[in-house]
């Protein structure tokens, strides 16, 4: 019943609330982000709970006369079916509950596939829903180190109605190769490449502590992160300066350090990686005014980088960097970085610093992204639409329209009365 399965949720809600510390400690000692953040991350997951415990109970239908009067029909709303949910590594709690939630909230079953590098912050949540009371084969979790031996038989099995995705837009565009040959019902939530745009009117106070939020949540592993910066010429010295001295100021420890506020990256490819886009950057010109160098020690640390002078031809400003470094760009007018802006595959999200609403507004409307932070760091709010356009995904998650893609349309025709 709806109101079950929303008491299920509010309580699982409490419980994962009433024991942050724990899983917030697993979740860093997973992936290494900084225990601050884990803790936020748990609340954020926790949230998602919440928010479709409200939803189950408002799953709505419609009873109309046709417009010749001469009979009725319904419009009802029904579960997807059996759901395929894959999660990511880097917001490993917060994407199993974005999806579980809504899924649990229309009714539906679940396989979750979590990524082989957080297993056990995906089984947190897991364990505390069936404490909550959800019935024994409702969630199965699944972990593995062989995702393609484990993923490709349920896209094939008879049953799957339904496949959620979070990750790579390479990983994306297999599955959903795959899916169409069962035409499965498919969200994507994929890659990024997200402009970060100062205009010359902006609060620069704002728009340095946006940067940071935009830059540095999650050691910039994220793919809503700021990967391209554009500044207006008139403010790009003081804007670099400024934030040159916020990123040097942070501390690079262990994620459970409390002092900590950069962790490490996930691995060493992923640090090669970055490593490798800063050192294509300076050698076509760019300037390193904090970091860029390798961090002294074990671990996957990376130090927090701010680049000034970045061209158009860097790799940087084509490739998400997935790490803790800020290239920036000086631009002239607004339509030249519009231009700059919109030059890529992706279009998750965007972030815009002005104190104008009329260039506030057309230039959100001028973004091809699903989401555009205007004079904010963070879009991320379980109330909202998450997701984005072109390469970066299909439908939407968190708010209303979360719920809605668990949900299949049926139309019954009722005969004269």
């Amino acid at each position: 019943m709806p109101r079950e399965r929303g008491e299920i949720l509010r309580r699982a809600h409490d419980l994962l609330m009433a024991r942050r510390p724990e899983p917030a400690a697993l979740m860093t000692s997973e992936m290494g982000k900084p225990i601050a953040e884990s803790l936020g991350e748990v609340a954020y997951a926790a949230e998602f709970f919440r928010r479709f415990a409200e939803e189950a109970v408002r799953i709505g239908g419609d009873y109309a006369v046709v417009p010749d009067g001469g009979s009725r029909f319904l419009v009802l709303r029904q579960p997807v079916g059996p759901c395929l949910l894959v999660t990511p590594w880097n917001f490993p709690m917060a994407m199993g509950t974005r999806k579980i939630g809504p899924a649990v909230a229309a009714g539906c079953t679940m396989v979750l596939k979590p990524a082989e590098q957080t297993p056990l912050s995906a089984l947190a949540p897991a364990g505390m829903l069936r404490e909550a009371g959800l019935p024994d084969g409702v969630l199965n979790v699944v972990s593995t180190t062989s995702p393609g031996e484990l993923v490709g038989p349920l896209l094939r099995d008879g049953r799957l109605r339904k496949l959620s995705f979070t990750g790579s837009t390479e990983a994306g565009r297999l599955l959903l190769g795959q899916s169409a040959d069962r035409v499965l019902r498919v969200s994507l939530e994929l890659g990024g490449n997200a402009p970060f745009i100062v205009f010359a009117d902006a609060d620069l106070d704002a728009a340095v502590e946006g940067a940071m939020l935009a830059k540095m949540r999650t050691i910039g592993e994220a793919c809503t992160a700021a990967n391209r910066f554009s500044v207006q010429a008139p403010v790009a010295g003081e804007f670099v300066r400024r934030l040159t001295g916020r990123m040097a100021s942070l501390s690079v420890g262990p994620g459970l350090d409390p002092g900590a506020q950069v962790g490490p990256l996930t691995d060493e490819a992923a640090r090669q990686k970055v490593a490798s886009l800063v050192s294509d950057a300076v050698g076509r010109g760019a300037v390193v005014r904090t970091g860029g160098g390798a961090v002294e020690g074990p671990g996957y640390f990376y130090p927090p980088t701010v680049l000034s002078g970045v061209t158009a031809d860097a790799r940087m400003r084509h490739e998400e960097i997935f790490g803790p470094v800020a290239p920036v760009t000086t631009f002239d007018t607004e339509e030249q970085v519009l231009g700059w802006a919109n030059d890529t595959e992706h279009g998750l999200v965007a972030y815009v610093h002005t104190t104008g609403l009329d260039r506030g507004l057309r230039v959100s409307e001028a973004l091809e992204t699903g989401m555009v932070g205007l004079n904010r760091g963070v879009v991320s709010n379980p109330a909202a639409p998450f997701g984005g356009v072109k390469q970066s995904g299909l439908g939407r998650e968190g708010g209303r329209a979360g719920i809605e893609e668990f949900l299949e349309t049926k139309y019954v025709a009722l005969g004269t009365p």
